[in-house]
């Protein structure tokens, strides 16, 4: 993957003024997933809330962004975010806090995050954006997350728990055992929350991106 293309992902949550403690759960949120995905490399920086319910990061490794959205969204329960990407250049020099840096990227996935939220992108209702410079790239990954975005939006605070421990630890029994369920249980909670529609959706749009961009 060249050094020089970078993804930029923003995101903020909806519906923020609903809750009271949005801003205290986010923080705790947030700094469990700089820590995790920072150990695991999907982060070059640590996340950075730019305003109000508003972060955002930045990664090289474009073809793991899929599935860095979904362990993003699942770790984020019951928050539900609003989440724009630009993939492009960025102008500074690669340092915290993310939020001082400028570039491309960035500008791609401030209206990427816009088109999420003023509904510009399709006749529906979607909760990711992609933009780039390769217009049929943005049209296709658009679409696909689209479809992927109706999907999320029907999934219940028990099958995201699922989901979210089944990421963890792609297994049922210890899935299972965390969540103190019978593994059927578990096996159901990610069948009727689109699990595998989901972890296809990573699969498929990780190897476009790297096809697109490596």
């Amino acid at each position: 993957m060249p050094s020089t293309i970078y993804a930029v992902v923003i995101a903020d949550v909806r519906a923020s003024s609903a809750r009271k403690d949005v801003r205290a759960m986010l923080g705790k949120k947030l700094a469990a997933a700089s820590e995790k995905h920072l150990r695991e490399k999907r982060i070059l920086l640590p996340y950075s809330v730019t305003a109000g319910d508003e972060f955002q990061t930045l990664t090289a490794e474009l073809p793991s962004l899929p599935a860095l959205l979904l362990d993003l969204r699942a770790g984020h329960q019951p928050l539900s975010l609003h989440v724009g990407i630009g993939i492009g250049a960025v102008s500074d020099r690669i340092q915290p806090p993310v939020n001082h840096l400028t570039g491309e990227a960035f500008q791609l996935a401030r209206t990427a995050l816009e088109n999420v939220k003023s509904k510009g992108l399709h006749k529906f209702e979607v909760l990711t954006a992609f933009g780039s410079r390769n217009e049929p790239f943005n049209q296709t990954i658009n679409l696909l997350y689209g479809l992927h975005d109706t999907l999320v939006s029907q999934i219940t605070a028990k099958q995201w728990e699922a989901i979210g421990r089944f990421l963890d630890q792609p297994a049922l029994e210890p899935a299972a055992k965390r969540l103190k369920v019978d593994v059927s249980t578990v096996s159901r909670n990610l069948k009727r929350g689109y699990y595998w529609q989901l972890a296809e959706t990573v699969r498929v749009a990780g190897a476009f991106i790297e096809r697109t961009f490596g």
